[in-house]
């Protein structure tokens, strides 16, 4: 993780497994359901509502792929950190959610390793959850419009322009996350 551009110590890093080799995330919790991660770069801006992803319990090219009880946990996970972000982002006040499943990029005949992939072997499915905020500034992000991406050939420069929730913000939010997991939807933590 570039520190110098985050500005964040990192919580908590790991491998992530559906992005780019050695691109580090901080986790801010990790349960049954699976993990959730800050990014090492985000796709949204913190004030425009942040952006967070969700894995499933393991490494899968498609969400059929888990067992009902992965899928359920997961799912669990999913609307826990929806939830807390919701309630603990001011930012967010009055916004909403947008959740988008993920894994496309590393299909890219320019992704690690180039050339052709097959879904099966190279996709890592994952979820995007990102922060819509009334008061977005960033044209990509404006409110009641459909967010826009570029195409990966630009995602890394693009990205460049966005900072990742703050590391009290990130704290805030799993801990919220934690509580509606224990409460609401009874899902243990682990490691």
């Amino acid at each position: 993780m570039d520190k110098a551009r985050s500005g964040h110590r990192p919580l908590f890093t790991n491998l992530c497994f559906g992005e780019l080799p050695l691109n580090l995330h901080t986790t801010l919790i990790r349960c049954a359901g699976g993990t959730v991660d800050l990014p090492a770069r985000p796709m949204n801006h913190r004030g425009d509502g942040g952006h967070v992803l969700v894995h499933p319990p393991r490494p899968v090219w498609e969400r059929s792929e888990l067992t009902p009880e992965e899928l359920a946990h997961w799912s669990c996970l999913v609307a826990a950190t929806g939830r807390a972000m919701l309630d603990t982002l001011p930012q967010l006040a009055g916004g909403c959610l947008n959740y988008w499943e993920a894994g496309n990029n590393a299909l890219n005949p320019l992704a690690h390793p180039q050339g052709p992939k097959t879904p099966a072997l190279h996709r890592k499915m994952h979820l995007h959850v990102f922060g819509r905020s009334p008061r977005a500034t960033h044209p990509d992000w404006l409110w009641g419009e459909p967010p826009r991406f570029p195409n990966f050939a630009q995602s890394e420069a693009w990205t460049q322009q966005f900072t990742r929730l703050e590391d009290d913000e990130g704290a805030a939010l799993g801990a919220r996350i934690q509580v509606l997991l224990d409460t609401r939807y009874a899902l243990s933590l682990v490691g």
